[in-house]
């Protein structure tokens, strides 16, 4: 399945707008609609809700969010996990979790969907990565790979099973091999 345009706001315009599902993101002027989700990919979003929140939430150190909304530079994007340190969680005056974040995510997570662009999820990483993004994780079901990408638009390809995948600093507490996460797709 190609993503398409499916038409052209103001950002403003699109945050007025009703949530689709599945969610559609604004990027570069248009509204382009995210591909639903097979097995695969909600199998490996799902784990690794499971496993990094765990591993950061105590002491407020880092949640993981899943298909959470995140709009800066002109942008509104809903990538597949969202991990935000503790201090970058957006809270209302009353403490509790906000519904908006107007803000590059600190780490973000997309899993690759079948038919779905590789280089316009790439792009999207990059570009989250220019505005603050620690660090940016391409999950590759199909191929049971993993891509990292860094603020510095290095990209590494994690494909051997006993590999530790690289984490942000604030996420040190969180460990998942790339054996452990392809483990999902069985």
């Amino acid at each position: 399945m190609v993503q398409t345009p499916v038409r052209t706001l103001t950002l403003e315009d699109f945050l007025q707008q009703p949530d689709t599902k599945p969610a559609s993101e604004y990027i570069d002027g248009q509204i382009i609609q995210k591909p639903m989700p097979k097995t695969a990919h909600s199998g490996i979003q799902a784990g690794l809700i499971k496993v990094i929140d765990p591993a950061l939430n105590p002491g407020n150190v880092g949640r993981a969010f899943p298909e959470l909304r995140c709009t800066f530079d002109n942008r509104s994007i809903v990538p597949d996990v969202t991990v935000l340190r503790g201090s970058n969680i957006p809270r209302n005056e009353k403490g509790k979790l906000a519904d908006e974040l107007f803000a590059a995510p600190d780490w973000i997570i997309e899993i690759l969907s079948p038919g779905q662009s590789q280089t316009k999820v790439v792009k999207k990483i990059m570009h989250a990565l220019a505005h603050g993004t620690q660090l940016g994780w391409l999950v590759d079901p199909e191929e049971e790979c993993v891509f990292c990408y860094t603020p510095d638009l290095r990209a590494v390809l994690n494909e051997t099973p006993d590999v530790q995948l690289p984490v942000p600093e604030f996420a040190t507490a969180f460990q998942l091999t790339v054996g452990e996460l392809v483990a999902w797709l069985y």
